[in-house]
């Protein structure tokens, strides 16, 4: 099976990639710059270099051709400005999902975050970075060409994983280490019954697995 992610060299993308490379899985992950392809290739998947912020649809949609999932886990970075928050967060997010659907790949999970929110106050730029991924998840839960499943983490730290976490509709806040998150995600893609789930995420007491399972109903 092939996976696509946006954002391949993020922090969560190059966790996931590891794994899902390891369970056997072929991975093509989507960077901007050529020099991050060596760490791609590294934890075993292949860089497609790809700028989402000015790339076309069409042109997204032919690295997506064939693919059986894809996973967005792009973001600005905490560095960013606000005009970012919106070309990248939300507008890339959205030319994702868009390519996703003409490529007709249908399981597509997005990384969102705990708080997003299309309509949440604020002139602060983290309250523009939920508002922007708030507006996107909203995007992707209307394409009734996905098996969407969104999953908001909380706030992002990079202790070592334990595989106990919280999974719920509503957790309230709390933290998640990364390599957790990306856990996670491997057993969401592998779960199809998570499609049209828009779950939290922070540490908790239950195993992966059975967080998963329990949130698909088995």
């Amino acid at each position: 099976m092939r996976m696509v992610i946006a954002g391949g060299h993020g922090q969560i993308a190059l966790r996931l990639e590891r794994l899902l490379s390891a369970r056997g899985y072929e991975v093509a992950g989507i960077v901007r710059r050529v020099e991050q392809g060596d760490d791609l290739r590294a934890v075993g998947a292949e860089p497609v270099l790809v700028d989402l912020e000015s790339a076309s649809v069409e042109e997204v949609a032919a690295h997506l051709q064939g693919a059986d999932a894809a996973v967005f886990a792009a973001g600005a970075g905490p560095g960013s400005g606000a005009a970012r928050k919106d070309t990248v967060d939300k507008g890339a997010a959205v030319l994702f999902a868009d390519a996703a659907v003409r490529a007709g790949v249908r399981r597509f999970i997005v990384v969102s975050s705990y708080g997003a929110d299309p309509g949440h106050p604020g002139d602060e730029i983290f309250d523009r970075y939920l508002r922007a991924k708030g507006a996107a998840d909203a995007y992707v839960r209307g394409l009734d060409a996905l098996d969407w499943t969104i999953l908001r983490p909380g706030a992002l730290t990079n202790d070592a994983g334990n595989g106990l976490v919280r999974l719920e509709a509503h957790t309230g806040r709390g933290s998640i280490s990364r390599d957790d998150v990306a856990t996670v995600l491997v057993e969401l893609l592998e779960t199809p019954a998570t499609a049209g789930l828009t779950l939290e995420l922070i540490s908790g007491s239950t195993p992966v697995a059975v967080a998963v399972k329990s949130v698909a109903g088995n």
